[in-house]
């Protein structure tokens, strides 16, 4: 009998398949605003794979924009006075008679005043740290001198010999009595069982998962990740970029060899700026709100020996604005000699790379470096075929050879970067949760120029003729994967 109404039903939905199809692509178009592109991409998806492509469309597609998923009105009123006041010093020249040399940077200033309420602090200094062990030593050494908390957030955790050095760690300063919360991925950390974390929870660990599996293995909202890696120490120390925690940041996974990434590690006024981020996704997810205890808003950060100005960029599908995006955009457009990027997954959308080409045809030298290897062979051949158009247009392009390149960031005319967690890519700017530090400091600037120029040295250049002579198996795979670009 239950065979019997399975077989009708099979024989229901394949009769009226057409009708089936269209109703899924009316919700689609209607019911989600999306970029064309996208739209007519989910439909082909739904034409040639029917039902399945619509399933497809409920884990990857559906729409979160504007949600309004981080709202907490105790820090939205501490900061619209602030922001204010900082318009009305740009406004009035003040902030220009401080630091001439945010002049020519003012008007980015003001946008991310306005559209990501990033405020602009100048008391800062930075470490960069480009290779994992390093940049693990140095936090495990700041993790032990915590004494009142430690605040953790990473896309990815895998429970292998780096997260039990971190865990040992954070086991002990709880004993000391510092708080510690670790906040996770559902999707990017689910190697790990609930177990587990109950386990950290039971040894005085607070833990919470973003956007959890239903019934632990299904993932419904696969593209809206929480891609955000930072730490945050006493309210004086902060951490953000690139490294994950796994073996593999630290070199020791034989796929990827050595892990080439950047991560930052930040002193002063800025380390706010990432505690706010922290406990407005912590609130969200844990639902505990950390705006009610003073000590978590630290307004007494490490005073820095250095003057060097940071916004702190946040952006997600529950902003109204991209605001990442925007920022890669709006320093393109203010170039006047020279970009260089730096990105694993290079899927621009049509804003960014059309002031790329118009950056490229007016003389500037932009510059791009990606992996050798691919760790997601769809991304990476569309990656590939991007970059073809830059080459073919006169940009300098570079795969780096020495192991697997995942740092990501943008340095403009040696003056201003942008580095953080977001890739120079689709899903970055619109799908992710990301963060990223925008710092008008021409000192850090040639720093992190003089790690790019050291990173050519490993790097072999796609030339023209290299890009033209590939072979028939690269250009099919370029051909079906760019195509597939707005879903990467």
């Amino acid at each position: 009998m239950i065979w019997e109404s399975v077989r009708m039903g099979i024989f229901f939905v394949f009769n009226h398949l057409i009708f089936i199809n269209l109703i899924f692509a009316v919700i689609i178009i209607f019911f989600q605003r999306k970029d064309p592109k996208v739209v007519w991409t989910w439909l082909l998806l739904l034409y040639f794979v029917p039902i399945l492509g619509f399933i497809f469309y409920l884990l990857i597609g559906t729409d979160m924009h504007k949600q309004k998923m981080f709202r907490i009105k105790e820090i939205e009123d501490h900061l619209s006075d602030a922001i204010r006041s900082q318009e009305y010093s740009l406004r009035n020249k003040e902030l220009e008679k401080r630091d001439p040399g945010i002049v020519e940077y003012s008007d980015l200033v003001m946008y991310n005043l306005d559209a990501s309420a990033a405020m602009l602090t100048d008391d800062n200094d930075i470490s960069i740290f480009t290779e994992g062990n390093e940049k693990f030593e140095a936090l495990l050494t700041d993790m032990r001198e915590a004494s009142t908390y430690i605040h953790v957030q990473y896309y990815i955790i895998k429970n292998d010999i780096l997260f039990q050095r971190i865990k040992d760690v954070l086991v002990e300063k709880v004993r000391e009595g510092v708080e510690v919360r670790i906040l996770y991925d559902g999707m990017g950390c689910r190697s790990i069982p609930k177990r587990y974390w109950k386990k950290l929870n039971d040894l005085g660990i607070k833990t919470s998962e973003f956007f959890p599996a239903l019934l632990r293995r299904l993932h419904l909202r696969i593209n809206y990740r929480n891609h955000r890696k930072i730490v945050i120490i006493d309210g004086k120390i902060g951490y953000l970029g690139g490294f994950n925690i796994g073996k593999e940041y630290i070199g020791l996974d034989e796929k990827f060899g050595n892990w080439r990434d950047t991560h930052l590690r930040i002193t002063g006024t800025a380390v706010l700026a990432l505690q706010i981020r922290f406990a407005l996704d912590w609130n969200y997810t844990a639902k505990e709100n950390l705006f009610l205890t003073s000590a978590y808003l630290n307004k007494d950060p490490v005073v820095s020996k250095q003057y060097c100005e940071i916004q702190i960029v946040s952006s997600g599908p529950d902003s109204r604005y991209q605001n990442i995006r925007d920022n890669y955009l709006r320093l393109i457009g203010k170039a006047k000699k020279s970009i260089h990027i730096q990105t694993p997954y290079f899927i621009p959308d049509e804003a960014i790379f059309a002031a790329l080409m118009i950056a490229i045809h007016s003389g500037i030298e932009v510059n791009v470096m990606i992996p050798c290897k691919p760790d997601h062979p769809f991304v990476y051949w569309a990656t590939y075929s991007y970059i073809g158009d830059l080459v073919m247009a006169g940009a300098n392009c570079y795969t780096y050879e020495d192991g697997f390149l995942h740092a990501k960031g943008m340095i403009v005319d040696d003056k201003v970067l942008c580095y953080g967690t977001a890739n120079m890519d689709i899903r970055s700017f619109a799908l992710n949760f990301e963060v990223n530090a925008v710092i008008y400091s021409e000192e850090q600037a040639r720093k992190m120029r003089e790690i790019f120029d050291e990173d050519l040295k490993k790097s072999k250049k796609v030339t023209r003729s290299v890009y033209m002579s590939r072979s028939i198996k690269v250009k099919f795979l370029e051909q079906v994967s760019r195509p597939l670009s707005p879903l990467l």
